[in-house]
Formats: C-alpha cells, structure tokens, sequence
C-alpha cells in the first residue's frame, strides 16, 4: 500500500437483508435483530394495504379509497406517490436500499411488496391453518393440534391493532380474524376427537365468552364438560347457550344441543 493512502470504509448500507414483517398484532418490521420501523399513520394504513395483499399489485385507485375512505382529496394521486417515497425511505432506515428495493416495487399504476415466505407473519399462519384443515379431512388429529398450535403462537393480539383501518383493510382484517377463529376452533374440534376434554375446557370457555352466538362452540363446551363427568355445569352451559341464542338470536337452541341435553339427562336417570 502506498504510504498516505487514504482508503473508505465498506460500505455496509446494502448488507441489511434480513427482514421479517408482522401483522398478527402490532405492525412491526425486524431487521437483522432490530426492531426501530417507524411511520406514520397514513403510512401506516399504506403499508398494512400492501402487506395484506402481499405479491399482489395494488393499484393507485385502491389505495387512495383506503386511505381517504373513498373521497380523496384532489391531490390523491399525488399524496399517494408521496406516502410512497416516504415509505422507502423508512424502510431504507431499517433495512437498508438493497432491501427496500427489492421489496417496494412500482408495477404500472400501482405498487407491490414482494416478499419471501419467511418475510411475512401472514404467510407462515395462513399456510399452517391451511395445513390443519387438510389434516383434519384426513382425521389425523394429533398433527392438526401441531399446526394450530404452530399458527396460533404466531399471534400476537388483533391484526394491525395499532392502525387505523380503512373500509378496504377493514375486511382483509376481519378475513385474518375468521381465519384465527378457525385454527382454535380446529385445535379443539382435534383435542376433543383424542379425548382431551378436560384440557380444552378453558379454551372453550374463553371461546364462548368472545363468541357468544356461535353455537358450535357452546354444543363443544356442553359435550366437554359432560364427558369430563361434570353433568350439572354441562346442564348449566346448555341452558347458557339456549338463552343466548334465544335472547339475542330469537331461535331455540339446534337439534346438536338438545340431542346432548338428552344424552345428559339420560346419562343422569341411568345413573339415579
């Protein structure tokens, strides 16, 4: 080397590669081990967009009813493209340029996050749910309690909870959330097919507090609680469940709850 050389230090602003978005709660963006994402709300809503439908392009006219409820300003177009470019710049902060353009790419009139299977929460918990409800066709019940318990330790509270949603997001999250409620409901169909009644009690009752008119889960919590030897709490929740449905519904409870009713009060006069 030539004495006096000045050399520059590598430039290191490209190497931040490793990403992992998350959706099944706050949103968050790690990065090579950090976790510092910040934007704003309009951002925010922005990117929730981008990473529900993730590999999709979302066009320009999408995004401006997302983020103005359907009545954008005159300037939509514009802001939307100015949204954008602050996004890039957010995620250049965290996970470098390289990164950030690889991931946000202008497609035509609209714009697209492509992500690998390992960069999105959504992808992994969609695809074990998926998983589940295929094991379960197949009754192989101890592998579908693996894989929604695999999807459900993913999630971390209600989808997105610290954005504010417009009518767009609104339904992927309700859609995200029917999808949560069918891997519990799975895991205890599972648990209940190999006998674990009494382990699946206080998820059944948890799910029946946040669910108060789905009756399959009252009908799995009557069945749980009888076969677990517990017939006056059984009696108990049928009764629950048929003043629910009667209160708030205006129905009288299905034929599946009252065909476990008289099983119960069969049971008990076979046992008197």
């Amino acid at each position: 080397m030539t004495t006096g050389q000045i050399t520059q230090p590598p430039d290191r602003s490209e190497e931040k590669s490793v990403l992992h978005f998350r959706v099944l709660g706050p949103l968050a963006l790690e990065a090579d081990g950090g976790d510092d994402f910040r934007c704003g709300p309009k951002i925010a809503r922005l990117l929730s967009l981008l990473l529900v439908r993730a590999n999709r392009i979302v066009d320009v006219g999408t995004l401006m009813e997302e983020l103005w409820d359907g009545d954008p300003p005159a300037t939509g177009l514009k802001t939307v493209r100015t949204h954008v470019y602050h996004l890039r710049g957010a995620l250049e902060r965290v996970c470098g340029a390289a990164a950030a353009r690889r991931v946000l790419l202008t497609r035509g009139s609209g714009y697209l996050l492509e992500l690998a299977p390992d960069e999105l929460d959504l992808f992994a918990f969609e695809q074990l749910v998926g998983q589940a409800q295929v094991l379960w066709t197949e009754g192989r019940h101890d592998e579908v309690v693996d894989r929604a318990n695999r999807a459900l330790a993913l999630w971390r509270g209600p989808v997105l909870t610290d954005v504010r949603p417009g009518r767009i997001l609104t339904g992927h999250v309700s859609q995200v959330q029917e999808t949560y409620t069918r891997a519990r409901e799975l895991r205890v169909e599972a648990s209940l097919r190999l006998g674990r009644h009494h382990e699946v009690l206080p998820e059944l009752r948890d799910l029946v507090s946040e669910y108060p008119l789905h009756e399959g889960f009252h009908a799995q919590l009557v069945d749980a609680l009888h076969r677990s030897g517990r017939r006056g709490e059984a009696l108990s929740a049928f009764r629950a469940a048929r003043d629910t449905m009667h209160d708030q519904l205006g129905l009288d409870p299905s034929e599946e709850l009252c065909r476990l009713q008289r099983a119960i009060l069969a049971g008990a006069r076979a046992g008197s």
